[in-house]
């Protein structure tokens, strides 16, 4: 299909068009791009549908096209190609459109972002793509910022609507990007939000899909699958751990690389403390970079009586849950378990204590699992907090 038929069908926007609906976005005092994006699918009326009605036209060919899907599409692109532009770690251009669209602030920058234009730049003096020399106007942002939009982004963007416009469902992974990226931003704009430890691994999970085969009693394999957005430069692993809820100790469980990474071995730092396993990276990961890595943690003692499935969040949270069009995770934290011997009861608990993990909830309660066929699955909605646990619980019959 031709460029021009293309358009012609999905009434393809100009880059006068594009460029003019950005800058409108990003001069937004109220709100970040999405919310703006989703007004204008929702009310055609409204001045965002005026702005933006061309922005958002080749976004008609998304599959099962309600207005968050477009919306989450369109925001997840523009997010997408934002982090591709520059080539250095402190790319002025990169980071002057990060500030623009309120994007996860960089080093140096002290979020949230600032509610105009002009104060989000002046948060830009002290980070270090404006540090040598330092400057003592925002001038040198708004001309990065010009710069980046009309000769980077808009040419990039309108590339993607010429190859997106003609294939619909290309559009489902900026889907995800999208929901990824508004997870990990609300992780920086929710009131009440933990802030990580100081030793916290330094990474936001955008998706974390555990998925856990029981042997009677005792949990045999898990195998874990995480996409992870770096939050400092030089990320080079991620350390897991497999907590499950013995009736006794902890003991160490084997772990083994699936893909995107290798195994290397961590002795504790004190005399009995448990071996650790670092899953190391092909290559150190830059901050705001993305990669999908497997694990898979075996048992090898299944004589024991587990009580639940836990995730313990020792980095800098999890995105909120979502699930596709098909009813799939998409983004945020997912367990799922198989039993062997069904379990009396099921629930899911997020941040609470040991003891109280251990509490069955009342009949009709929403923590409540339907095991069913012995196979139990839940996404967590909300953001999943640093220096939390969350997981799955479940209680045996009696002997």
């Amino acid at each position: 299909m031709s460029v021009e038929m293309c358009r012609q069908e999905v009434g393809g926007p100009s880059s006068a068009v594009v460029e003019a609906a950005l800058r409108w976005l990003a001069t937004r005092r109220d709100g970040g791009p999405l919310r703006f994006l989703r007004y204008a699918l929702e009310d055609p009326s409204s001045e965002s549908a005026i702005v933006l009605g061309g922005l958002l036209e080749p976004t008609a060919s998304v599959p099962a096209a309600t207005p968050e899907t477009r919306a989450l599409a369109l925001w997840g692109l523009i997010a997408d190609e934002v982090r591709k532009v520059g080539s250095a770690g402190d790319s002025r251009r990169r980071t002057t459109l990060t500030a623009a669209f309120r994007l996860s602030p960089g080093p140096g920058v002290e979020g949230p972002w600032r509610a105009t234009l002009d104060d989000r730049f002046e948060q830009l003096k002290g980070c270090g793509a404006f540090r040598h020399p330092s400057p003592t106007t925002t001038t040198p942002m708004h001309k990065a910022w010009k710069r980046a939009l009309g000769e980077k982004l808009v040419p990039c963007l309108m590339r993607r609507f010429e190859s997106l416009c003609s294939r619909g469902e290309s559009w489902r992974p900026y889907v995800e990007i999208g929901r990824a990226v508004d997870g990990t931003l609300s992780h920086v704009r929710t009131p009440g939000f933990k802030a990580p430890s100081k030793g916290a691994q330094p990474v936001f999970l955008e998706r974390m899909l555990v998925t856990v085969e029981m042997h009677r009693r005792a949990i045999f394999c898990r195998i874990t699958e995480r996409k992870v957005t770096a939050c400092e430069d030089g990320v080079d692993g991620y350390v897991v751990r497999a907590l499950n809820g013995w009736t006794d100790r902890l003991a160490t469980v084997p772990v083994k690389a699936l893909w995107n990474c290798r195994v290397e071995a961590l002795p504790g730092e004190h005399p009995g403390d448990p071996v650790l396993a670092k899953l190391r990276f092909g290559k150190p990961l830059a901050r705001g970079q993305r990669l999908t890595f497997g694990s898979e943690a075996i048992e090898e003692r299944v004589d024991k009586e587990h009580r639940w499935v836990n995730v313990d969040v020792d980095h800098h949270g999890i995105a909120p849950g979502a699930l596709d069009v098909d009813g799939d995770p998409a983004v945020g934290l997912t367990i799922r378990v198989n039993f062997d011997d069904r379990p009396e009861s099921c629930w899911w608990y997020a941040e609470q204590t040991d003891h109280e993990r251990l509490r069955r909830p009342p009949a009709g309660d929403r923590h409540l699992l339907a095991v069913g066929d012995g196979f139990v699955q839940h996404t967590f909605r909300a953001l999943c907090q640093p220096r939390e646990n969350y997981g799955i619980a479940f209680r045996w019959p009696s002997a």
